[in-house]
């Protein structure tokens, strides 16, 4: 938690006093808490035992296996003609999306040797993503990148994971059985329209497999240099002819980072458990319910040190879903969720959210060229935490609330060729009142292999509790810094054209270039002189970025497949004239102008797998963290159809190197990693 405080604090040239022995006092207040971690996981390993018992379902041969040799087959058009849900909020082809999308499938994972979620998010090209130490990542979508990244909206199977305190994601506690991830949706650019508040650069959808493709028994365990151990259980089967279900328990403890000064351990090492259960009922042909909860409770450990004190996160979620199709372009979708995480930053500082959520959209089909969607969502959030006697939100309790409702109409001009799009969210929060977010997008199809399509969108990151309700006192009522109740929502008007094309039928590659103009991004003013204080975050800097993403996928041959992309970034953010923000517009990003990914698959004879992932990232500007290649291998052997051996090595061309300078904790470098994993399918 103490990189909030350093954030806008250190590295400025105003005359006012350093907060460092301020934070100093602050983090010698560090309590112990007891570890019972293993609890979840051992009672996931037991309702699975039942379950067992009480099935059934066959080991002979499970849909895992089968949906993964299908997919392994799938040619490159099939794949081009994977049906995704982010851009429309409704199945449509991949290759007929209006928008920037990258799909990182369930077969790109795996061959990636990823262990975590994040990990496996560096396969999304169009995705800024950097390791700051064992368990912390800044992750974002053209731009603005930090530890606190604010302008990336993520969803795991509909449900948003951020936090209210500001507006971003805690990475170190998303974490999923990877082997149960169907695929993963990122889309680079605004779909506020469509998701609402905070989708402002980007959307990431993870969607995880339904349970009929699930059954059977999953086993795996992984061990290393930098994994001291990694252990998964699952179990699917058939509670009826229609009702299907999977347990699953996860866990793992990942080893420390290195510190930059002295090249010895920074002792930040992360162990987390997760476990659940998901439902999947067929309950006629044209309806189907879905039912899913989890449980996680992990200690990432980020400042540190011998005498650091790990935080304590832990949290529960469930999800209802029902879906109706009454044909291909109409039926509704209602989700309703319960989301609960509570997280002890190590010095009494903890926060509690529940947040509660119903959305509903639906849509019709008022003629062969005319469909119109529309929803309507609700959203609770309350959010509580216990100050410390100079570090505090006030107040420590806030109800927050979310309510939108959103039209779009797609319109066929030209029939199978001129389609355009067409939609608004109007969307009211507890900070701002109403907030605005149109978009339309135009698509051409001159050829079966062609979509050329172009966008004009308009996003709002509306504000966080940091903006509005922050305080760090240097006494008692003598604030150092502080959130202004002025702050308002920072807004994005977007321009973006693309072209997908299939050239070949085993190359398929997608170009897309943006111009977004961003207005209110977050400053840092002065107080009054001769102090400088209290320091006040406002609306001062604003700015410009532009760019272009540019991916291909080419199936060379039966048993040679290559992916990646190439991503150019430039910024150009300045201070308003009113402004006099401390950082000169530098402190909400760090983000490199080039990078490009080359991931490839290689079936080798024997039942053996070659899985390699090569990515370049250009330097960061500020703080300068120099450019870096890293290289990742896999190397998978089936002895036979359920048991499976690999080898993955990870950051193999250098010991350990920087990929960000966040403002707190001191800097980090990633180690290189080799370890091994052992799989069983049944």
């Amino acid at each position: 938690m103490y990189h909030l405080l350093w954030y806008y604090c250190e590295g400025s040239d105003a005359g006012w006093p350093s907060a460092s022995n301020i934070l100093f006092l602050l983090m010698t207040l560090h309590v112990k808490i007891k570890y019972a971690c293993k609890q979840l996981l051992y009672c996931t390993i037991r309702v699975t035992v039942i379950l067992l018992l009480m099935t059934e379902s066959s080991f002979a041969q499970t849909p895992d296996s089968l949906s993964l040799r299908a997919l392994k087959k799938l040619s490159l058009e099939e794949l081009m003609n994977i049906q995704v849900v982010s851009v429309s909020k409704h199945p449509e082809k991949l290759r007929e999306t209006a928008s920037a999308i990258q799909v990182i499938t369930q077969n790109d994972i795996r061959n990636s040797g990823a262990r975590t979620l994040a990990e496996a998010l560096r396969l999304a090209p169009n995705l800024q993503v950097a390791q700051v130490n064992a368990s912390q990542w800044a992750i974002s979508a053209r731009g603005f990148n930090n530890v606190l990244a604010n302008k990336l909206l993520v969803l795991i199977d509909g449900r948003t994971v951020y936090t209210p305190m500001y507006a971003g994601v805690f990475w170190d506690v998303q974490n999923l059985l990877l082997e149960d991830v169907d695929h993963i949706e990122v889309i680079s650019g605004p779909g506020g329209t469509l998701w609402g508040a905070n989708a402002v650069n980007g959307v990431i959808n993870i969607i995880t497999k339904n349970t009929r493709d699930t059954k059977g028994l999953y086993a795996e365990a992984a061990a290393g240099s930098g994994l001291p151990g990694l252990g998964s259980l699952r179990y699917g089967g058939q509670l009826t002819k229609k009702l299907s279900y999977r347990v699953f328990g996860t866990g793992f403890k990942m080893g420390s980072s290195t510190t930059s000064k002295n090249d010895s351990s920074a002792e930040d090492h992360w162990s987390m458990v997760n476990g659940g259960f998901r439902l999947d009922w067929e309950v006629s042909k044209n309806d189907n319910l879905s039912l899913q909860a989890n449980m996680y409770k992990g200690k990432p450990k980020p400042d540190g040190g011998d005498t650091a004190v790990p935080i304590v996160a832990n949290g529960e979620d469930i999800v209802a879903r029902w879906e109706h199709t009454n044909s291909a372009k109409a039926g509704f979708q209602l989700q309703a969720y319960y989301d609960h995480t509570w997280r002890n930053f190590g010095s009494g500082f903890t926060e509690d959210l529940k947040t509660y959520d119903i959305d509903f959209h639906q849509r019709y089909q008022f003629s062969k060229r005319n469909t119109l969607t529309a929803g309507l969502n609700l959203r609770l959030m309350d959010h509580t935490v216990t100050n410390l006697p100079l570090f505090a939100f006030q107040p420590g309790q806030k109800t927050l609330y979310l309510y939108s409702a959103f039209v779009q109409d797609e319109m066929m001009l030209v029939k199978e060729r001129l389609r355009i799009t067409a939609g608004i969210k109007v969307e009211h929060n507890s900070y701002t009142g109403f907030e605005y977010q149109p978009d339309v997008r135009l698509t051409w199809t001159p050829a079966e292999n062609q979509t050329i399509w172009t966008a004009v969108s308009r996003a709002v990151r509306t504000p966080a509790r940091i903006d509005r309700d922050f305080f760090l006192y240097i006494v008692q009522d003598l604030p150092l810094i502080g959130g202004s109740k002025s702050f308002v929502s920072e807004d994005l008007i977007a321009y973006e054209l693309g072209w997908r094309w299939q050239p070949l039928k085993n190359l398929s590659t997608s170009l897309a270039g943006f111009y977004n103009v961003y207005d209110n991004i977050r400053s840092a003013e002065p107080g009054p002189l001769p102090f400088n204080i209290p320091i006040t975050f406002a609306n001062g800097v604003k700015g410009q970025t532009y760019g272009i993403e540019l991916s291909a996928t080419c199936q060379l041959t039966d048993w040679w497949k290559l992916r990646g992309g190439y991503t150019f970034l430039k910024k150009d953010l300045s201070v308003k004239p009113d402004s006099k923000d401390l950082n000169g517009g530098t402190a909400e990003s760090d983000d490199p102008e080039h990078q490009f990914l080359i991931q490839s698959t290689v079936d080798i004879p024997g039942r053996i797998e070659l899985g390699t992932v090569v990515r370049h990232i250009g330097k960061l500007p500020k703080p300068v963290v120099p450019a870096y290649t890293g290289l990742d291998i896999r190397v998978g052997w089936k002895l036979n159809n359920i048991i499976e051996l690999n080898i993955i090595g990870q950051n193999l061309l250098d010991k350990h190197h920087p990929e960000f300078i966040p403002s707190s904790p001191a800097p980090r470098e990633i180690n290189r990693c080799i370890y091994g994993k052992i799989v069983c399918r049944l």
